[in-house]
């Protein structure tokens, strides 16, 4: 027991930067709980290695714990912010533009269906298209085609 109480802090500091590692590397920072520990264990690591806290188990937890709780409540809503940013920029598609012949009618109530790449794209139109009509694709969402007469 006495080779772990020496080499505590550098494996404190070890823990935490392998859980910032994981956290922003392989989980993408996606759930933030590994990223607060680590940065725990980090600081109270360095604290150790200093000598503010004393090189002992039950001090590494209670310095990793209360370290780990001053992140979490310091950088939760900033962190949470920056992970429900979203981009509002328009999708842009290769599809926009093609044009196809419908087989069945459209209208604002009542969408088609065109089978493009192996995909059934649901087709949906603000006017009313009868069936045999060639259309033009005008805006793509996820399996949705959004469609309008071809000029």
């Amino acid at each position: 027991m006495e080779t772990l109480s020496n080499y505590l802090p550098t494996l404190l500091i070890f823990l935490g930067l392998a859980m910032l590692a994981i956290e922003v590397g392989v989980l993408g920072f996606s759930i933030m709980i590994l990223f607060f520990i680590g940065l725990g264990s980090l600081g109270a690591g360095i604290l150790m290695l200093i000598g503010v806290i004393p090189q002992t188990l039950a001090s590494a937890l209670l310095g990793s714990g209360i370290m780990s709780l001053i992140a979490a409540l310091g950088l939760w809503k900033p962190l949470k912010n920056l992970q429900n940013n979203t981009d509002s920029k328009s999708v842009t598609s290769d599809l926009i533009g093609y044009r196809f012949t419908v087989d069945v009618d459209i209208s604002s109530s009542t969408p088609g269906q065109v089978k493009f790449s192996g995909i059934t794209w649901k087709v949906i139109s603000d006017s009313d298209i009868p069936a045999g009509t060639e259309v033009e694709v005008k805006h793509t969402d996820v399996g949705v085609l959004t469609v309008q007469p071809a000029s």
